[in-house]
């Protein structure tokens, strides 16, 4: 079921006043509506435009709002009614398709009010009416009080401004105060067949009225008679008590809620005093965080005042560094040279090493056979000279021997 949101009116969803209201505009247009093709701009929940379906030939609903027409569709079916979506102000009709055109509660709602007026101008058969109703600005704003502007509501007129847009469209314009008034009525017990009523005379005051509601037409209109409307539910004062009553039950629970919510106070402003004491103690801890992250802030700058040092000091070194290491550089490049020419004659050095070692192996060689050849002839002199003694022992011998020194005297014999 759709809900009532302030926007459109959900029959079962309000207060019997406020739907009252309601449909004593639709009941005020059921008396042009007989025997006519009806336009509903506007319809909303659709229970208008059932009612002007009673007493009409054909009925069409047409509002913007698709969520309004599936509700109208489902609870509103008559052989001469039927609901459609669509736009007031680019209604899909052909010219002069419609006898009477009512617009109640809509055209303050619309952002382009004067297109849907030219629209509803143009589906208009040329004999026929629009009935267009709007609550009056100056009452309605003040009745809003707190509560402030309505947000569905685009643009509201008052008395001058509404006269004035209609007759910029419309030759002819009636205009008629609607006001939700108190009345005393008296029923018979048997239903009658005849109503009278009495309506105290007085100047109607545009200013001070609910809503406006206009008949216009591009003929003169016969007639302007004072319409009052007598809903079935119409006990004023049951309403009243029975809303003084719901009010009541409102208030009792109001109070309810009134001694829950002190307790709850309570219970809040102690759990508020522990907030308080948990932020003072965060407080004052957050001072003494402060106070350590400004001593830190300190050291923090002290260091980059250091670091912005160390960082020039290291730039020079790596200057400096840079400089020995081209000088090392040329220097590695100059013994590298060196050691290329020192190879080259260390090369030829030890060629020429290689080579006197080669011929001194062989002199080596030599003096080891010359050495061997001196050992024999060493030992050849020794086994001569041994021989030699042995000789001249022997000669000795011979020399003492008697027939030596006997020859020696007789003169035979060597010398």
């Amino acid at each position: 079921m759709a809900e009532f949101t302030g926007e459109r009116l959900i029959p079962g969803q309000v207060d019997v006043d406020l739907l009252n209201e309601h449909l004593a505009r639709y009941a005020f247009a059921v008396r042009l509506a007989r025997g006519k093709r009806v336009l509903d701009a506007g319809c909303g929940a659709g229970y208008g435009s059932a009612e002007l379906a009673q007493a009409a030939e054909s009925v069409i609903g047409v509002d913007i709002a698709a969520e309004a027409i599936e509700f109208a569709q489902a609870n509103y079916r008559q052989p001469n009614l039927r609901f459609e979506q669509a736009s007031c102000s680019a209604l899909p009709f052909a010219g002069a398709s419609f006898d009477l055109v009512v617009a109640f509660e809509v055209i303050e709602h619309l952002e382009d009010w004067r297109g849907f007026l030219q629209e509803a101008c143009r589906v208009l058969a040329p004999a026929g009416q629009l009935i267009v109703s709007t609550p009056n600005k100056l009452y309605y704003t003040a009745s809003r009080g707190i509560h402030g502007a309505n947000p569905f509501h685009v643009h509201e007129f008052d008395f001058e401004e509404f006269h004035a847009e209609l007759k910029a469209v419309f030759p002819y314009v009636s205009m008629f105060l609607e006001n939700h008034v108190e009345g005393v009525t008296f029923h018979p017990q048997d239903a009658g067949n005849t109503v009278d009523a009495r309506v105290d005379s007085g100047t109607p005051v545009p200013g001070e009225s609910h809503f406006f509601v206009a008949v216009c037409a591009h003929r003169p209109q016969l007639g302007n008679p004072t319409f009052v409307y007598v809903p079935r539910v119409a006990n004023v004062l049951r309403e009243r008590e029975l809303h003084i009553a719901k009010l009541e039950k409102e208030l009792a629970d109001k109070d309810q809620w009134l001694d829950q919510a002190q307790r709850d106070l309570a219970e809040f402003d102690r759990e508020h005093k522990k907030l308080l004491d948990m932020f003072r103690q965060q407080k004052e801890e957050l001072e003494r965080s402060n106070q350590w992250a400004g001593a830190l802030n300190s050291e923090l700058e002290e260091r980059r005042a250091r670091v912005a040092e160390l960082q020039e000091e290291l730039a020079r070194d790596q200057a400096k560094a840079r400089e020995v290491v081209e000088g090392y550089t040329a220097k590695v490049a100059a013994l590298e040279q060196e050691n290329r020419q020192t190879t080259t004659w260390a090369e030829g050095l030890a060629a020429e090493i290689r080579q006197q070692v080669n011929e001194l192996k062989l002199a080596v060689e030599a003096l080891h056979r010359t050495e061997k050849d001196l050992e024999e002839r060493t030992a050849w002199a020794l086994r001569l000279q041994e021989e030699g003694r042995q000789l001249e022992q022997q000669i000795a011998m011979f020399r003492a021997s008697r027939w030596v020194r006997l020859g020696r005297k007789v003169g035979l014999g060597p010398v």
